[in-house]
């Protein structure tokens, strides 16, 4: 048997090649792999916002210790937990059901692709301010309606109750998210085999059956990229949550990155902000792990 050459005579085989590509890895080393150094480095020292940064004391893990047993970090992660699960699962449901409708022919299909895709060019910014005027207590559509109809004998206060306001922030979330996972299910629904569909149906398979064994394990390894992107996405999330309550009322929507910039540029403590960082960026790296793997799992069963 023969053996396969090593990472590194390969790499040595190929250095020609790496030549191409080596201005672009150092710019990438410069923009990326630098700050990812320094926001390492930073989180070992402490930053008092009475000191200037090049006066840092060093604390070793002492700002991850904080980070992790402080209660604020707890509430966050939960409030995190429920925004990504939530947002990823609805966000998922609502795009996949729309691919469907939309892969079938009917007229006017072209049109209603481009007015569902709205919500996904619209500026996060822009999407924020016009849902909060939305949801306004007291000038808000959303208020109006329900008391014009008799649901509520006064308006819903959305952004202001700390029972209400996670859910009020994932339909906004949902709402500019689920045309992106609308995109990706309608693609690979594009790829399932019509012979296949076709010889079910000559077998007698009705329609459910059809799209339970036939379209649906066509579309694992596009199914698992999407949930993967959208969780990525809403760990990263940011302007909605920011602008539209700044994580309150009393942090019932303050979410990771939200607490890290509110750590980092309201309290001026870099250090715990970076440390705070470097846990968000081994939870990021982890998914990544598994987002490589999908593609990486796909490409080698295409091969075969």
């Amino acid at each position: 048997m023969l053996r396969r050459p090593g990472v590194l005579r390969q790499m040595f085989r190929h250095r020609a090649d790496y030549l191409y590509v080596l201005p672009a890895l150092g710019v990438m080393a410069l923009v990326i792999g630098y700050p990812i150094y320094d926001t390492v480095y930073l989180s070992f020292f402490n930053t008092p916002p009475n000191l200037a940064l090049e006066d840092k004391i060093f604390v070793g893990f002492d700002n991850y210790t904080r980070v992790l047993a402080s209660e604020s970090f707890h509430q966050a992660s939960w409030n995190t937990l429920v925004w990504t699960v939530f947002s990823t699962f609805f966000a998922f449901v609502l795009g996949f059901g729309a691919a469907l409708a939309l892969n079938r022919e009917f007229v006017g299909r072209g049109l209603m692709r481009g007015i569902l895709l709205i919500p996904y060019v619209i500026s996060a910014v822009a999407a924020s301010y016009v849902w909060r005027w939305l949801y306004h207590s007291d000038f808000g559509v959303i208020g109006a309606i329900s008391m014009a109809l008799g649901l509520t004998d006064r308006p819903i206060n959305f952004l202001d109750d700390p029972d209400v306001v996670m859910p009020a922030l994932i339909i906004v979330n949902v709402w500019k998210e689920f045309p992106f996972a609308m995109i990706m299910m309608l693609a690979g629904l594009q790829t399932v085999p019509d012979h296949l569909l076709r010889a079910a149906w000559v077998d007698g398979a009705g329609t459910w059956h059809r799209f339970w064994h036939v379209t649906v394990p066509h579309l694992k390894g596009v199914t698992l990229v999407t949930v993967l992107l959208l969780l990525v996405a809403n760990l990263n999330s940011f302007t909605i949550p920011y602008i539209m309550t700044g994580g309150g009322p009393a942090g019932a929507s303050e979410i990771w990155i939200t607490q890290i910039y509110q750590i980092a540029f309201g309290r001026i403590r870099f250090g715990l902000a970076s440390a705070y960082s470097v846990i968000l960026f081994i939870v990021m790296m982890t998914m990544g792990y598994f987002y490589v793997h999908a593609l990486t799992r796909g490409n080698a069963r295409d091969e075969r």
